[in-house]
């Protein structure tokens, strides 16, 4: 069977895909170095990682033999936690609890940024209190990166906020663009700091050699609490507002 890049295919092989059970996502990757496979949470999906289209079948049958282990990733991925009043969330990795007031506005941050408030009700409640984070996350990203930059001597980049599936960030050296998840501005600032130096990095080596992650420890020392900190507790944060 020829497998492509963005298939969806069920984990169990004797289905036909349209079953309830997991799903795998078949994704090719030009820089990887080996077949991998690595858990969506937010998508409630396993993506198998090929260098090329053609080790995709490889990646297929590497990943239904980690079935089980696969199904129990899939079934202890955090619940989503919607964004309405009474839930406490992070910001910068401290607890913010979010309250409404009747007629407000947009959301804003008050008493000494522990609670924020906002107007509106269900989705536009929960839409206020998004766009205040977006904000949050662009204030915060755009100063780490440009001091990431000015330590590499490199020249500008267009840095963007999205909510993307699962990544945390991306770089285009080409055309010196950053994109990063707003999800990051609830995690504690280390990470943020290295999230932001991770994406810097890659307009010095675009791929994960040891010359990469030389770069990246030179930004922020040692790095490896803070990628851990992401596995460990990434998810939940794709959970928050869902």
């Amino acid at each position: 069977m020829a497998y492509r890049n963005g298939q969806r295919l069920p984990l169990d092989d004797g289905g036909l895909g349209s079953g309830s059970g997991p799903t795998l996502r078949l994704s090719v990757n030009p820089r990887a170095r080996r077949l991998s496979v690595r858990i969506d949470a937010r998508a409630g999906e396993a993506v198998v990682i090929a260098p090329t289209e053609r080790g995709l079948a490889q990646a297929v049958a590497f990943a239904r033999s980690k079935s089980v282990w696969i199904s129990e990733r899939l079934a202890v991925r955090p619940k989503g936690r919607p964004l309405e009043p009474g839930q406490v969330i992070s910001l910068r990795g401290r607890p913010v609890r979010l309250e409404a007031t009747p007629g407000a506005g947009a959301a804003r941050l008050v008493e000494d940024g522990t609670v924020i408030r906002s107007g509106g009700e269900g989705e536009a409640y929960a839409r206020r209190v998004e766009n205040l984070l977006k904000r949050e996350a662009r204030s915060t990203l755009l100063d780490r990166t440009d001091h990431h930059l000015r330590a590499l001597g490199q020249a500008p980049v267009t840095v963007s906020i999205a909510d993307t599936r699962s990544r945390w960030g991306s770089c285009s050296p080409h055309n010196r663009t950053i994109r990063y998840s707003w999800r990051v501005i609830m995690a504690p600032p280390p990470v943020i700091d290295y999230l932001a130096a991770h994406e810097v990095a890659h307009l010095v080596h675009a791929d994960h050699s040891p010359a990469y992650w030389s770069v990246v420890e030179r930004l922020v020392g040692d790095h490896k609490p803070w990628r851990k900190w992401l596995k460990d507790y990434g998810a939940a944060l794709h959970a928050v507002g869902r």
